[in-house]
C-alpha cells in the first residue's frame, strides 16, 4: 500500500473554486468548460513593515551605551567611568565580548598611558570579577585579552604582572581570610574562584610561540585549597568543591606531568574531612560526590576501544551504557548490581534474567 511518497511528481494543476450552494452554475458544454477553467487567485497580503521604521533593540539592550562607547573615552569625565561602564555592559550582555573587546582594547591603548592609569584599570577589573560572581569567567577572559593587546608596559610592570601582583596581595592573607567572619570569607571565596578562572584562561606565550598556563597560579591554587581544608567550615568546603570541579582535571594533569601526587593528597584530605569534620550532612555528600567524580576521571570519557572490547575493568562507563531494569517493586538496578535477579521488563511476556 503506497503512502504517496513513492509516486512520480504530477503536473501542477490550477485550483478551482468550489461551487457554492447559492451560486448558479451556467450550463456550458464540456469543451468550453475545459478551455476556460476558473482559477482562484490568492489575495496578496500587504506588509506593514517599513524601511523608515525605528531601529529595533532587544530587551535589556542599551543603545545609549553603544553610541557613547563608539565615541571612545573622550565623552567620559574619567577613565574609570569609561571602564566601569564597559564592565557593567559585559556583565549584562556577556555575548557582546567577541564583537566589542577589540575596540575596547584599542581605546584603552589611547587612554591608558601612565602607571597610575594601568593600576586603576587592573583594580577595576579585579573588583568587578570578585564582587559579581557571574563575572569571574568573563573577567578572566578580559584579563587574558588585555594582557596580549595592551601596548603600555611601564617600569612597574605590564598588565599581566600588575594583575598577578594584585592577586598576590589577597593571596598572602589567605589563612586569616579562611578563618575570618562571614563577610571576609565570602570575599575570599570570590577571589579563590576568580583565581581558578585565571588559571584556566590566562595564556602565556613562550619564546617559541607555545602557549602555557601560569605555573605560579597552579602553586597558588594548591595552597588556597590547603587553607580551605584547614578551616573546614561549610562555606569553605563548598568553595573548595567548586574550585576542584572547575580546575581539578587540569590541575591533576599538570601535576601528573611533573610526577607529583598532589591530587591524591587532596582526595585523602577530603576523605579525612568527611570522617572527622563537623560539617553538615549536605556538604559531606558534596565532598563524596567530588571524590566519585574524580574516580571517573573527572567525567571525561576516552574512547580507546570498541564496544566489543569494553569490559568493566577497562571502561569506567561500562555499566553506564547498560539498560536499566526494574524489580517487581519498581526499584531500578543494572548489571553492576552483584545479585542475580529475575525480573519482568515492561511487557509481562518478556522475562529477563541477569546472570
Amino acid at each position: 500500500m503506497s503512502d504517496g511518497f513513492d509516486r512520480a511528481p504530477e503536473q501542477t494543476r490550477p485550483l478551482r473554486a468550489p461551487p457554492s450552494s447559492q451560486d448558479k452554475i451556467p450550463q456550458q458544454n464540456s469543451e468550453s468548460a475545459m478551455a476556460k477553467p476558473q482559477v482562484v487567485v490568492a489575495p496578496v497580503l500587504m506588509s506593514k513593515l517599513s524601511v523608515n521604521a525605528p531601529e529595533f533593540y532587544p530587551s535589556g539592550y542599551s543603545s545609549n551605551y553603544t553610541e557613547s562607547y563608539e565615541d571612545g573615552c573622550e565623552d567620559y569625565p574619567t577613565l574609570s567611568e569609561y571602564v566601569q561602564d564597559f564592565l557593567n555592559h559585559l556583565t549584562e550582555q556577556p555575548g557582546s565580548f567577541e564583537t566589542e573587546i577589540e575596540q575596547f582594547a584599542e581605546t584603552l591603548n589611547g587612554c591608558v598611558t601612565t602607571d597610575d592609569a594601568l593600576q586603576e584599570l587592573v583594580e577595576l577589573i579585579y573588583q568587578q570579577a570578585t564582587s559579581i560572581p557571574n563575572f569571574s569567567y568573563m573577567g578572566a577572559r578580559l584579563c587574558n585579552y588585555l594582557s596580549h593587546h595592551l601596548t603600555i608596559s611601564p617600569q612597574s610592570g605590564n598588565f599581566r604582572q600588575l594583575l598577578l601582583q594584585r592577586c598576590r596581595t589577597e593571596y598572602e592573607v589567605k589563612d586569616q581570610a579562611a578563618k575570618g567572619d562571614e563577610v571576609t570569607r565570602k570575599r575570599f571565596h570570590a577571589f579563590v574562584l576568580f583565581l581558578g578562572e585565571l588559571y584556566l584562561n590566562l595564556e602565556i606565550k613562550g619564546t617559541n610561540g607555545q602557549v602555557t598556563r601560569a605555573d605560579i597560579l597552579q602553586v597558588g591554587l594548591r595552597e588556597l585549597l590547603n587553607a580551605l581544608f584547614s578551616n573546614p567550615m561549610d562555606d569553605n568546603l563548598i568553595c573548595a568543591v567548586k574550585l576542584l570541579k572547575l580546575t581539578g582535571s587540569v590541575l591533576e594533569d599538570a601535576w601528573k606531568e611533573k610526577g607529583k601526587m598532589d591530587m591524591e593528597e587532596i582526595i585523602q584530605r577530603i576523605e579525612n574531612v568527611v570522617l572527622d569534620a563537623n560539617c553538615s550532612r549536605d556538604v559531606k555528600q558534596m565532598l563524596l560526590k567530588l571524590v566519585e567524580l574524580r574516580s571517573s576521571n573527572w567525567g571525561r570519557v576516552h574512547v580507546t576501544s570498541t564496544y566489543r572490547e569494553a569490559t568493566p575493568e577497562n571502561d569506567p562507563n561500562y555499566f553506564m551504557n547498560e539498560p536499566t531494569f526494574y524489580t517487581s517493586d519498581g526499584v531500578p538496578f543494572t548489571a553492576a548490581d552483584p545479585d542475580n535477579w529475575q525480573i519482568a521488563v515492561i511487557s509481562p511476556v518478556l522475562l529477563w534474567r541477569i546472570q
